[in-house]
């Protein structure tokens, strides 16, 4: 996986100074990976009127679309896929909540991929929309942590995948994984703005 950060870390260098074709490039490369990242979140999301490919190929048009797409990493490059796949679905759940206008809340069960001590994010089943503010409001304390939540819990990554990409070792993702997830789950539990 190295060598496929080191590519597509030089075509997202390109792809950022204007060169549109080198963003393509470097979708081709992850387009498999983003699919399976795509597939576990439709997993989990009320909304089935969305199929994987689609998820990823909205993604895909959110980041092309950008006039200023800059990433400086293959790790800024998945925060950014996995940004856009929850803006996409959160934008489909405020639609269809909208819609319902009765109040039926869309829920969420948030179970990470890794099933590392805990399993799952305090068991919680919730409104995708409460952890869209809940994630907001964790961003404004520790962005660093609120791009790792993006990433387990929106791009389904593994804390190795992470580690790999951070550069860093498992462990110290999975100590920030355990503060990530006690932090989102205090501000979930916080009373709305």
């Amino acid at each position: 996986m190295r060598s496929d950060v080191d590519a597509i870390s030089g075509l997202l260098l390109a792809a950022s100074a204007g060169d549109r074709e080198s963003l393509d490039r470097a979708f081709d490369h992850v387009y498999a990976h983003l699919k399976k990242l795509a597939h576990a979140q439709l997993l989990r999301s009320p909304d089935a009127t969305l199929s994987t490919t689609g998820l990823v190929h909205e993604a895909y048009l959110k980041l092309s679309q950008s006039e200023h797409f800059n990433a400086s990493s293959s790790e800024h490059f998945y925060s950014l896929a996995a940004r856009s796949m929850r803006q996409i679905l959160v934008d489909r759940a405020r639609s269809i909540a909208a819609q319902k206008r009765e109040g039926a809340a869309l829920r969420v069960t948030l179970t990470d991929a890794h099933h590392d001590a805990g399993g799952t994010l305090n068991g919680l089943s919730i409104e995708l929309l409460d952890l869209d503010r809940a994630l907001t409001r964790l961003e404004t304390i520790d962005a660093r942590l609120g791009q790792l939540v993006d990433l387990r819990l929106f791009a389904g990554m593994e804390i190795e995948e992470i580690a790999n990409l951070r550069g860093t070792s498992a462990r110290t993702v999975l100590r920030d994984w355990r503060k990530a997830r006690a932090l989102l789950s205090t501000e979930l539990d916080a009373p709305p703005p």
